[in-house]
């Protein structure tokens, strides 16, 4: 399963959902479907400009997590 970290990302920086808007001009119901994770289909362009304005690669935004490890439970790991 491919996952969007554009959440993660913003958090670690204290970047704004509002801030992305404006710094790539991509609509805010596009931002947050990206950073809700709820995205279907990605677009290049958005990619592109997400990628450009976060400076990351796309395999930065965009991880592949196994099915599996989304629904393990961990218990006792220290």
């Amino acid at each position: 399963m491919i996952i969007c970290r554009l959440s993660t990302i913003l958090g670690a920086r204290r970047i704004k959902v509002s801030d992305v808007c404006r710094g790539t001009g991509i609509a805010r119901a596009t931002v947050d479907r990206y950073y809700f994770d709820r995205v279907n289909g990605f677009d290049r362009e958005v990619l592109s400009k997400l990628c450009n304005f976060l400076q990351v690669k796309p395999g930065d935004l965009l991880v592949t997590v196994e099915q599996g490890d989304l629904f393990t439970v961990r218990v006792g790991t220290e």
